[in-house]
């Protein structure tokens, strides 16, 4: 079997060792996990700018009308893919709206290859529904995950790398995490620079506004480094303990966004898997507590919110 097949179809020997079973999270079906408040897809005005936080580290933004999704993962399980299911982990809150009730986004963006972050089934899913009809960016040397699926486009951005289009301007940057989606691969925090997997954070910019999709990273002054700024932050804020080696805590990713000179700052990466040793409400508590301190504005601070600013 060829190595893309293998890493697209997940077919590994040691997958019984990781509990199964999987679902798509319906409405009729949501109940102890259902988040407090559902965002209302009729109320994103295109003449605006809207960010909905789905759960996780995805968010639906419509960028004046340019609709985006950020590391999309809509299932019950996140895990392995293997034979139509996935073979992992529960989510503990279900996502704020499902498949069937997020319209067709234009883009989807991948910050790395995690499978919290790059979730097979969900990706193929929008696919099935919207065949070559969504254009995808990912980070480099992730793009052979998902390949097979039926894109409008599929396009890898290394660091610094931008397009620019009539509708958008997305520039890929670099943060502190790590890429292997198996152990045994290659990535660049293991200083494989030319062939290892890679991990993006993205400054989206549209009409003379910007957004930073910081994907996943810990405390790092390359958001400073870059030369960006941004209006709007969208930054991870769970799993630091004990992670801080890859993931930041609220007070770091506020200072983070404080060196784009962010305005607003939106969380995610919290309050949907048990990834960290952290209380489940922890992160969000510690943004509540401490966001004033860096001069900045919580756009949202619960999955199911949206954030809304006008032109």
């Amino acid at each position: 079997m060829k190595r893309r097949s293998f890493l697209k179809t997940g077919l590994l020997t040691g997958a019984a060792a990781i509990a199964g079973g999987t679902g798509m999270l319906r409405a009729d079906t949501r109940k102890e996990g259902m988040p407090a408040f559902k965002p209302s897809p009729a109320e994103w005005n295109d003449t605006e700018i809207s960010v909905a936080w789905i759960g996780h580290s995805t968010v639906y933004i419509n960028f004046y009308g340019y609709k985006i999704i950020t590391d999309p993962v809509l299932f019950a399980k996140v895990g392995i893919y293997m034979l139509g299911y996935i073979y992992g982990p529960s989510r503990l809150t279900a996502p704020a709206l499902t498949i069937d009730e997020l319209p067709r986004p234009d883009l989807i963006l991948l910050s790395h290859a995690h499978m919290d972050h790059t979730d097979y089934k969900t990706l193929k899913e929008f696919t099935r529904r919207y065949p070559n009809q969504i254009d995808a960016v990912t980070a480099f040397n992730t793009s052979d995950v998902t390949s097979a699926l039926q894109w409008k486009s599929l396009r890898e951005l290394d660091w610094g790398e931008e397009i620019r289009t009539d509708a958008l301007r997305i520039k890929a940057l670099e943060v502190r995490h790590f890429g292997w989606r198996y152990p045994w691969e290659r990535d660049r925090s293991r200083g494989f620079m030319d062939n290892g997997r890679s991990y993006n954070a993205y400054i989206l910019e549209r009409n003379g506004k910007k957004i930073l999709f910081g994907g996943d990273t810990a405390m790092t002054d390359l958001f400073k480094k870059s030369g960006e700024k941004a209006d709007i932050a969208i930054m991870p804020i769970g799993a630091y303990n004990p992670w801080l080696r890859n993931h930041c805590t609220p007070e770091e990713a506020l200072q983070m966004a404080r060196d784009v000179e962010a305005k607003v700052f939106i969380p995610i990466h919290c309050n949907t898997l048990k990834q960290g040793m952290e209380p489940f409400n922890e992160p969000l508590t510690r943004l509540r507590n401490a966001h004033q301190q860096y001069n900045i504005s919580l756009g949202l601070d619960n999955i199911g919110l949206t954030f809304f600013e006008k032109a």
